[in-house]
């Protein structure tokens, strides 16, 4: 008997090349799939110099989204907002667009048709909030889900190891 790697859960795929995020339902249905700002520093792998360091801490080496299969669970950021966690340990989630200073450009890198444009964030998924509330939150906000993000340097079999990422709350 084959093993479904997904183990009947809802998951979603970060493709960092083309700075998308696709949703999907348990049974493999895509259900969504949108533009996604990313980590500005390119890389599959977070720096070792990141770890417990307070997002606003980071230098911008560090503001890496790393690539991996994780174990996702929904919950909420020290501001009370709903999101997904894919490395709690780590402050990563995907999460919807906020109001930011105005010289980072968000909502226009978001718009834009240049991946590198997208590389702006510390290291979460972040994407347009209305695609957040109508796809993210019903499909892996309701429970364990898994998050799957593809490197953009090393080979797909180098990353992670097939060990998953836990992202407990």
């Amino acid at each position: 008997m084959a093993h479904d790697a997904r183990d009947g859960r809802p998951f979603a795929i970060v493709d960092k090349r083309q700075a998308l995020l696709s949703v999907y339902a348990a049974d493999g249905r895509l259900i969504g799939r949108t533009a996604a700002l990313l980590g500005l520093t390119p890389g599959d792998t977070e720096p070792a110099s990141a770890r417990g360091k307070a997002p606003s801490a980071l230098q911008s080496h560090e503001r890496v989204t790393p690539a991996g299969r994780f174990e996702a669970v929904p919950g909420r950021n020290l501001s009370g907002e709903r999101v997904v966690w894919f490395n709690y340990d780590n402050n990563l989630a995907i999460h919807r667009l906020r109001p930011v200073s105005a010289a980072q450009r968000r909502e226009e890198r978001l718009a834009s048709a240049n991946a590198q444009d997208h590389r702006i964030t510390l290291g979460c998924v972040v994407v347009d909030p209305a695609f957040f509330d109508e796809v993210v939150l019903p499909v892996l906000g309701q429970g364990p889900s898994l998050v799957y993000i593809l490197p953009e340097v090393e080979p797909m079999v180098a990353v992670g190891g097939g060990k998953p990422h836990a992202a407990a709350p």
